[in-house]
């Protein structure tokens, strides 16, 4: 960075104050990037035990697939997802908070008995399923802040504070 300076009391003061307001600010930022490094580590295998569970609760209901045939999905519809935010070093992140479903009226006497655990086994895949986009919502925010953060790092490190130190 080509640092343009002048020889007088009052530039020598202005980039003093800049050397040192970027020395003081530098192991923050490191600290700052360290906390996102480890939440988007903790978001990427909160969205893997989500896929996991998601897949294995799939494959538990697998051998009813002929069952499933007669089964109406339509009868259950998500009708509100209720979200909240966390801040994580900086950075609002979604929270889920509820999962609001409108299962339509049906005839029990009509239906196959297991309809009542079929609407239940929707609901749980529905859930899962909202709970892990929210959770990969989360992980690519926390992603770009911490990208943002090594940029301002490696900035300061390699660039600006070595450019003021060598004004002097």
């Amino acid at each position: 960075m080509a640092l343009k300076f002048q020889y007088n009391k009052t530039s020598l003061q202005e980039l003093n104050k800049q050397l040192k307001t970027r020395q003081r600010a530098l192991p923050v930022l490191k600290n700052k990037e360290a906390a996102l490094r480890t939440e988007v580590k903790k978001a990427r295998l909160e969205i893997r035990r989500l896929e996991e569970q998601l897949h294995g609760f799939v494959l538990e209901y697998e051998g009813m697939a002929r069952l499933w045939a007669e089964f109406d999905p339509s009868l259950v519809s998500v009708c509100g997802v209720k979200m909240g935010a966390k801040k994580i070093a900086g950075v609002s992140t979604p929270v889920l908070s509820e999962v609001d479903f409108e299962v339509k009226e049906f005839s029990l006497f009509n239906q196959p008995h297991w309809f009542n655990d079929g609407i239940a086994i929707l609901k749980k895949l529905a859930s899962i399923g909202i709970e892990k986009q929210v959770a990969i919502r989360k992980m690519l925010l926390l992603e770009r802040a911490r990208k943002k953060a090594t940029q301002k790092v490696n900035l300061y490190e390699k660039n600006q504070i070595p450019a003021y130190e060598s004004a002097f």
